[in-house]
Formats: C-alpha cells, structure tokens, sequence
C-alpha cells in the first residue's frame, strides 16, 4: 500500500493520493507538532508547498506487514533535498494514518572520526 502512495505522491498530482486514504486519513508530524486530518488538506498542502520543480520520491526502504509498514523516502525538487520516514496504519484497504519524521542532517557533535566511517 505504501508503494503506492509513493507513486501517486511522485505524479506531483497529490489529489489523486486521495485514492489510497481512507475517509478520515490523519497525517501527524510529531517534531511541528502538526495535524493534518482528510484527503483534501493533504493535497492541497502538498500542492501549494514551495517548491523548485516537480518532487522526486526514491525509495529507500520498505517494510511491513498488512496493517502496518514504515517507508525511508528521499524527496527532491532539484534543489531542496529531504528524507521522510513514515509509518502508515492501513485498515481495509486505505492509508487511515500517517506519523511523518523529516530529520535534518548534522554535523558529529565531537571528533569521533576514528570509530566511524563518513556517508556520502
């Protein structure tokens, strides 16, 4: 179910991701601290986020079970460069619940070069 909304989410015409939520879909974004409840809100904020050109979606990683599954998606709009981890409950059929992290990347907090390997 998740790859799905992922291919819907990367036509760059998210109304049409309404055809995998369900009636009273929530999506959270614990770190805002934001609520976004139906179909509608979703698309209309994905449409009118600033963006440099149309989004670009690769999955990662997908793992899951019927009713759940959590997704590792990197996002760009040639500009902008983000990673979303998401965990979907899914009830018949239907995305009824997102939680959303979008987590900035940092610099190591002290000098641990010798135990670590950099990721480019």
């Amino acid at each position: 179910m998740n790859a799905r909304f992922i291919s819907l989410m990367a036509t760059n015409n998210f109304h049409a991701v309404a055809a995998v939520l369900a009636q009273d879909f929530v999506l959270e974004w614990p770190q805002s601290k934001e609520r976004i409840r139906g179909a509608a809100n979703f698309a209309q904020l994905n449409t009118e986020y600033p963006a440099q050109g149309p989004w670009v979606f690769t999955i990662n990683r997908i793992v899951g079970s019927g009713k759940e599954a959590v997704s590792d998606v990197s996002v760009t709009d040639g500009v902008q460069h983000a990673r979303a981890i998401s965990f979907f409950t899914v009830e018949h059929g239907k995305i009824t619940r997102m939680v959303e992290f979008w987590p900035d990347p940092y610099e190591a907090p002290f000098d641990r070069a010798q135990f670590v390997e950099r990721i480019e």
